[in-house]
């Protein structure tokens, strides 16, 4: 049997029902005398069992025939404990660890060590009801979190972390690192290096031996520390996704009447039939707008594969933080471009532990909500706590030097909260592994407008805090409206364009500096394009064409110098050196072959304020 042309199927139905698990113990966890759960439970580790015992997966086999055990006295049980909960919990990331020794062609780790720490009382009524339940981060026990330092004067931390690895490994298994090996070797190095290690040294014996390597400045065994924020880096994406045959048909008759067409096209301009040459191209509008539909059916996927990891998110920072928190997911069927999903994971989980870390104080909810506006999918955390003191950040900008005196005095909340996303800006008033470091933010901006998003936030003290992103439904294939300044084509998504106008040059109306219009009863500025791109001097226009968008909260009147129309395009990310132009976030080919690029409206006026 050949096992290697089988192995990337594994890997896919194995992750599939590693997922399910957590879903399934996070139910749990709120009822854990759901008998339907602890049976479903049972058959996810029986399912990895059996793939894995096929592929010849020894230590995999091992881990899924315990947790297969455990689980079967559950169900005898008909209730499960807070504390296997948590173990088994821990057994996902660990199954987790073994697919990416399978993946990468390594030996799979042993677990053993991991099976002995299982919790010795899953059969009596006292571990059952008891309220104990295990940090998952602590350090006591055989469960012990290992924090690294470096002396600054270290030329390269990756390798030196890489050889501390591997001399930990010595003592035990390790479960996990912070940043991880392969972050290691990409060079993604912090100061810091968070180790979980499963041994039964003494860590007086540990330090000793690390403290060997001159380069270490300190060694510590925090008892409670909060998981790192993991880094932003993308894990390579799945290169299987599930479809249904019926889906599949329907490629095959497309696939037939576009051959049919090719045909028609080929005898109708042979013939000289413009009439039919006419039909045909009609014909193969449709056939490839039918086709670009059921393409991206393919490629949609719903919000509900992020809830189970943002759950258990909040399940370990809740109970490493000794808070109450409850997590409220609405609209999480709401379906929208697998990249984009991916793209959004890990800002998502930052977001959400920002706030269990210090939006609650105590006992709380944590909200996420989505829902579609147009072309858009909106996707907001909220929670109920203490909300963000606008008076505070204002006094830690002028402190920084973000903000002058006149601007302190001007400026509005909505830009002050933006502040919370500049590199550096954080008014956490401890540091922690969640927060207070002054990164996080800032990257989850970067990673929301890098696939064409905005990021929105909004509080008020003592009414919690509000992050809502606003993302568009696919990568590919969007609707733009094609504009022209300064003699070339530019484009930008209609998602962002409220409306298109012609105005005349008396409904200008002046404030100041500024140029104003009203619209619907509201006076808006005007900006020009043609500035904002810092091209040559206005030119005199009549009548003036608008475009009515919303930027940094606000609606405007953007001035171009000609609304050429609607299309839809493929937009293709930018190469290198280009994909670091700021205001610019793809390009695309028109019909008659001129590039043009897709502007990023909110970039473009961040730059023109900074």
């Amino acid at each position: 049997m050949e096992i290697d042309k089988f192995r990337d199927m594994f890997l896919a139905e194995a992750a599939e029902h590693l997922e399910s698990m957590v879903d399934i113990l996070m139910q749990l966890d709120l009822d854990p005398q759901d008998q339907d759960g602890i049976d479903a439970l049972f058959r996810e580790a029986h399912s990895i069992k059996g793939m894995a015992a096929t592929m010849e997966h020894a230590e995999t086999t091992k881990l899924s025939h315990h947790l297969e055990n455990r689980l079967d006295i559950c169900r005898k049980l008909g209730r499960i404990s807070g504390v296997e909960i948590d173990w088994l919990l821990e057994a996902t990331d660990l199954f987790k660890l073994l697919l990416d020794d399978i993946r990468n062609n390594h030996e799979e780790r042993c677990v053993a060590s991991f099976i002995a720490t299982s919790p010795k009382e899953t059969g009596t009524s006292t571990t059952l009801d008891s309220p104990q339940r295990k940090d998952p981060l602590s350090s006591e026990g055989e469960g012990l979190l290992v924090q690294l330092q470096l002396k600054a004067t270290v030329a390269a931390p990756g390798p030196r972390f890489l050889v501390l690895l591997k001399t930990l490994s010595k003592f035990g298994t390790i479960i996990e690192s912070t940043p991880s090996t392969d972050e290691l070797l990409q060079g993604n190095v912090p100061d810091q290096l968070f180790v979980r290690l499963l041994s039964d040294t003494p860590q007086e014996q540990i330090k000793q031996q690390l403290l060997r390597y001159s380069e270490l400045q300190e060694i510590t065994f925090p008892g409670k520390i909060n998981k790192p924020v993991k880094s932003l880096s993308k894990s390579p994406a799945d290169k299987t996704v599930r479809i249904s045959t019926e889906l599949l048909d329907h490629f095959i008759n497309l696939t037939g009447e576009l051959i049919t067409n090719r045909y028609q096209l080929q005898n109708a301009l042979k013939e000289k039939n413009w009439q039919e040459l006419d039909d045909g191209v009609g014909q193969l509008k449709r056939l490839v707008k039918n086709l670009h539909h059921q393409v991206l059916k393919v490629r949609m996927v719903s919000l509900e594969g992020l809830t189970g990891r943002l759950s258990r998110t909040v399940h370990d920072l809740s109970r490493s933080l000794a808070k109450e928190i409850q997590l409220k997911v609405e609209g999480a069927e709401i379906e929208l471009d697998r990249a984009i999903v991916e793209e959004l994971t890990d800002p998502l989980v930052h977001m959400v532990r920002n706030a269990v870390d210090h939006g609650i104080e105590s006992r709380g909810t944590v909200s996420i909500k989505a829902w579609r506006e147009r072309d858009q999918i909106l996707i907001q955390v909220a929670d109920d706590g203490r909300g963000i003191d606008p008076e505070k950040i204002r006094q830690k900008a002028l402190d920084k030097g973000f903000l002058n005196p006149s601007q302190a005095q001007t400026i509005r909340d909505y830009d002050l909260f933006q502040l919370l996303c500049r590199p550096g800006f954080s008014t956490a008033q401890e540091v922690s592994q969640t927060s207070g470091r002054g990164v996080g933010m800032d990257v989850v901006k970067t990673a929301v407008e890098h696939i064409g998003g905005i990021l929105l936030i909004d509080s008020a003290p003592g009414e919690g805090a509000r992050i809502t992103l606003k993302v568009p439904l696919s990568l590919a294939i969007i609707r733009v409206l094609i504009v022209e300044c300064n003699g070339a084509k530019m484009a930008m998504p209609i998602s962002r364009v409220i409306q298109t106008a012609e105005i005349a040059p008396e409904e200008v109306q002046s404030s100041g500096k500024q140029l104003m219009i009203n619209y619907h009863d509201e006076r808006l500025p005007l900006i020009s394009l043609r500035k904002i791109l810092k091209y040559s001097k206005n030119v005199a226009l009549d009548p003036i064409p608008l475009v009515i968008t919303e930027v940094l909260g606000r609606k405007i009147g953007l001035v171009v110098d000609q609304l050429v129309g609607q299309q839809e395009v493929y937009v293709q990310r930018l190469p290198a050196p280009f994909d670091q132009i700021r205001g610019c976030s793809g390009g695309t080919i028109l019909g008659d072959g001129q590039i043009i690029f897709l502007l990023d409206l909110q970039s473009l006026f961040e730059r023109r304020r900074g």
